[in-house]
């Protein structure tokens, strides 16, 4: 997605659920204080969450495994200062996030922005929690364990981190067709029959 796709106030957020697999309503929540811009990590510690009948609650995740610190890019750090610095609320309980006129992140609003960005960039159906899976991916690829991947993605089953696991194992075979292909490439060609005449020494 190209960056003059979306909002500059918008452009960490989606980085952040893109390298660290964050949801958005704990993304939404995230205060100042949860950053920590020399260890670069964030803590989970609140949720946004939206229902027809209360509207905006920010209460603590579903599970204590949702509470957790999670590393993010070290590339990130300057463009996260920066965000910091020109959108996100003052305090150390400030919201890293706010809407585009201030205040709290809604879910629909930015799902127009969302929605507009996606289509100008291109790229057909790709849902904002697409990214979720995105960062997982580049988890396990880098080798991380099954607890690991449990701890970044904020579960206590084993379940959803096995299937990133299986998912990276899986191309082992495709990995290897890759790497086939470019030995063939280098590699002279086998005859595919002797010749009668090379046979004989002539």
């Amino acid at each position: 997605m190209a960056p003059e796709a979306v909002p500059a106030r918008f452009r960490v957020f989606i980085l952040l659920a893109a390298f660290t697999g964050l949801r958005f309503g704990e993304l939404a929540a995230l205060q100042r204080r949860d950053v920590d811009l020399e260890r670069h990590t964030v803590s989970v510690r609140r949720a946004l969450a939206e229902t027809r009948t209360d509207g905006l609650l920010i209460k603590a995740p579903k599970s204590a495994a949702g509470v957790r610190t999670v590393a993010f890019p070290a590339s990130l750090g300057a463009e996260l200062i920066t965000h910091l610095d020109q959108h996100a609320e003052p305090s150390r309980t400030g919201l890293v996030f706010t809407g585009a006129l201030g205040g709290q992140l809604h879910r629909n609003n930015f799902r127009r922005i969302w929605l507009r960005a996606v289509e100008e960039a291109g790229l057909g159906d790709v849902y904002f929690h697409d990214l979720r899976h995105t960062g997982n991916t580049l988890a396990a690829t880098g080798g991380a364990t099954t607890r690991e991947l449990m701890q970044r993605m904020g579960h206590s089953s084993v379940r959803a981190a096995l299937i990133y696991q299986h998912l990276v194992n899986g191309r082992d075979h495709a990995i290897a067709a890759h790497v086939d292909e470019q030995i063939k490439k280098v590699r002279p060609a086998a005859p595919t029959e002797a010749d009668p005449e090379e046979a004989c020494g002539m």
